[in-house]
């Protein structure tokens, strides 16, 4: 699943969503994603809008389990194996 703009609130540590999603996506291997740019402007990653796109941006202060990147980190995560449905907020 991909998150953008306001929609990472619900990844937020505690946040009961989040934290069932956590759950949700380790048990099925799933991946949590959210946009770096997003998560940069609303504090939820480590990094600068500069770094943005080049797989620099780390998530902080999510659920465990979730990452920051951009499309051609999606595309990579995904790229030896494709999903069977793409998710986004």
């Amino acid at each position: 699943m991909f998150f953008f703009d306001d929609n990472l609130f619900c990844l937020k540590k505690g946040d009961p969503i989040g934290e069932r999603l956590a759950k949700i996506a380790n048990e099925k291997k799933m991946l949590l994603m959210v946009c770096d740019a997003c998560a940069v402007r609303r504090g939820f990653a480590d990094g600068t809008l500069e770094q943005c796109g080049s797989g620099d941006v780390k998530a902080k202060g999510l659920v465990d389990g979730v990452v920051a990147g951009c499309f051609p980190q999606l595309y990579t995560a995904l790229g030896s194996n494709p999903p069977d449905q793409v998710i986004t907020l």
